[in-house]
């Protein structure tokens, strides 16, 4: 939630930080702002749009703000509904200081308060305004000793940017809870929070830990812990270049993205056989259950995942949302594995459910994209899904990524437990490595699925089914659907669609079913007799060419067969996800950033 980015160094601030803001839009996109340090007149310029980076853009044409040092932010709102007054960057009452600020100050509202008695004007609704005051109010002589004082007394996840005119040659940046880097140039220097909004001008980064600070100048970064004192943290280089955050002639992202799904396959199988030595496996051996925590995308990963490890591991899965399993007092223990699913590695339910496991004993795996974000630090044992950047708010190829890691996981771990022999172990893998040519033969039906599309794309419902282990699909094709078009859809794993589902059935309602020929193959057609027996519109995505399927169906859309029925879910998916891009896109929706939506949720 939220973009930051800060640059200090030799170049014009403003294009450098309209450009991150860019890259940075798939995190918030109620409002924008800048704010430079124009060092000769010692002044903050700060200007602020609501809408789009477009909007900011336009705003600021033909202004001449000069200036080589500044902290720009795109908004995702939480406290205080988009205005120009909400929009950050915000300044203190002497306009001496500038903040961005990513994530939730909790205990704001008693810090205002004792703000407002002592004479502090607030403009605008926002938590962050209370950070920008307190600056000003303990500020004597030392930006950093400052913000360390500050820093004690503000409560809850935050990630923040501080330009001073005090103190004009520097930024300082801190984090807890939601992501920051630090990019790291010749004679220049830069904050974020994402790489993306860098990578054309470095390929050097150091990440934050909770609780560190950044002090940046354009020639040093010195990092320090919250008690004042200097970490020594050691760079790491980014090895993919800007192409790969770019359209790259796809006119979305989302549909991009979409298309590289057999390379980033390709990628994540590469990736996990080159860490078969991964201590965990050792560990699966003292193992006696298993609990994956999730949000959102990553959560029906996970629900396909509890299938797979059940039947190769032979260890119970219990799949909760992660902010739920973080309120409850589940029992877990030395004997509990804790696999934390998430895409940025950053979202703060799983992150801080997974912190709590820990704490009660059990051990943490953590399934993430972004290597050094602060799940796969916190976590024990850490498993990488090798996808790129991910722009698109709607998960698509980190989705098919995560299914392929949880498979190989779950063989693996049979394999270590005594389950699986060598032989079977061989021939799973290259089932799996033919799942590349097999998504390619999917997206061949893109076209088909588009035509589908223009037929349904002004339906109020859609109702998706599936059974075993494609009813998370259909969750999964609901949400898709949901997120990108705002129609209203509804997943159920098919038996239970006699116990209310079906009373939603006519002959308006399209219903999606996942049907490939597998051993639940003719429970999923009495499923379908039941639909087309009240009307129901039937759109089957299936390998069968039988006849009943064909003549049940009133559109189809062709996947392939595999040999081993538990890959379906990698495959079925892919239409879903084309299925519901078509829609959006028919009905003009902004499938890249859909309204309410941002990429990584760093609040609660």
């Amino acid at each position: 939630m939220c973009g930051i980015v800060g640059y200090v160094g030799y170049r014009k601030v403003v294009p450098v930080l309209l450009h991150g803001l860019q890259r940075l839009e798939y995190r918030g996109y109620d409002s924008a702002g800048i704010a430079v340090l124009d060092s000769e007149k010692k002044k903050i310029v700060v200007e602020k749009q609501v809408g789009k980076i477009k909007d900011l853009q336009e705003h600021l044409w033909g202004k001449d703000i000069n200036g080589n040092i500044g902290i720009a932010h795109t908004r995702w709102a939480t406290h205080g509904p988009p205005s120009i007054e909400n929009a950050h960057p915000h300044t203190s009452q002497k306009d001496e200081f500038a903040v961005v600020h990513n994530g939730i100050i909790e205990n704001y509202a008693q810090l205002k308060e004792e703000l407002i008695k002592k004479g502090y004007v607030f403009k605008s609704q926002t938590d962050t305004e209370v950070v920008a005051h307190l600056l000003e109010e303990y500020y004597q002589d030392n930006l950093l000793n400052t913000v360390l004082k500050v820093a004690k007394m503000i409560e809850g996840a935050y990630a923040i940017g501080i330009i001073s005119t005090l103190e004009p040659d520097k930024i300082v940046a801190l984090r807890k809870g939601s992501p920051l880097i630090v990019g790291l140039g010749e004679n220049e220097n830069f904050i974020a929070s994402d790489i993306p909004a860098v990578l054309e001008y470095t390929k050097k980064f150091i990440t934050l830990d909770d609780e560190e600070i950044a002090v940046i100048t354009k020639d040093k970064v010195e990092i320090y812990n919250i008690k004042g004192e200097k970490v020594e943290k050691k760079p790491f280089t980014v090895n993919w270049d800007i192409a790969a955050a770019e359209k790259g002639g796809y006119k979305h992202f989302m549909l991009k993205e979409i298309y590289e799904q057999p390379k980033t396959i390709t990628d994540t199988i590469s990736g996990f056989f080159s860490d078969l030595n991964n201590p965990v496996y050792k560990e699966m051996k003292n193992i006696e259950s298993i609990v994956i925590i999730a949000c959102g995308t990553s959560y029906h990963a996970g629900l396909v995942g509890k299938f797979w490890i059940e039947k190769y591991a032979k260890i119970p899965v219990i799949v909760d949302y992660a902010s739920e399993f973080r309120y409850r007092d589940f029992p877990v223990n030395e004997k509990t594995l804790v696999i934390a699913i998430s895409q940025s590695g950053e979202t703060a339910d799983t992150r801080f459910a997974a912190i709590d496991a820990k704490k009660k004993g059990a051990k943490v795996l953590s399934i993430v994209n972004v290597v050094g974000s602060s799940l796969s630090r916190e976590s024990d044992f850490v498993i990488y899904t090798y996808c790129g950047p991910e722009i698109g708010v709607a998960a698509t190829k980190t989705f098919t990524a995560q299914l392929v890691t949880l498979f190989l996981f779950a063989v693996k771990s049979g394999f270590e437990r005594g389950y699986i022999s060598q032989e079977d172990f061989e021939k799973i893998h290259h089932d799996v490595n033919s799942l590349p040519s097999l998504v390619n033969e999917v997206l061949k039906e893109d076209k088909n699925i588009e035509n589908i599309s223009y037929k349904y794309h002004n339906a109020k419902d859609f109702l998706f089914l599936g059974r075993g282990i494609n009813y998370p699909i259909a969750f999964e094709g609901a949400l898709k659907l949901k997120e990108i078009s705002y129609i209203h859809a509804e997943g159920y794993p098919a038996g239970e669609m006699k116990h209310g589902p079906i009373a939603l059935i006519d002959e308006t309602l399209p219903v999606v079913c996942i049907i490939p020929k597998d051993s639940l193959y003719e429970k999923m057609i009495s499923n379908i007799q039941e639909v087309k027996a009240r009307k129901g519109i039937v759109i089957a995505v299936t390998d069968s060419e039988d006849k009943e399927v064909v003549s049940l169906s009133d559109n189809i859309i062709k996947i392939p067969s595999v040999k081993n029925e538990n890959l379906y879910p990698i495959l079925s998916v892919i239409p879903l996800q084309l299925l519901a891009y078509h829609i959006a896109t028919i009905l003009g929706k902004d499938v890249d950033q859909p309204r309410n939506l941002a990429k990584t949720v760093t609040v609660e």
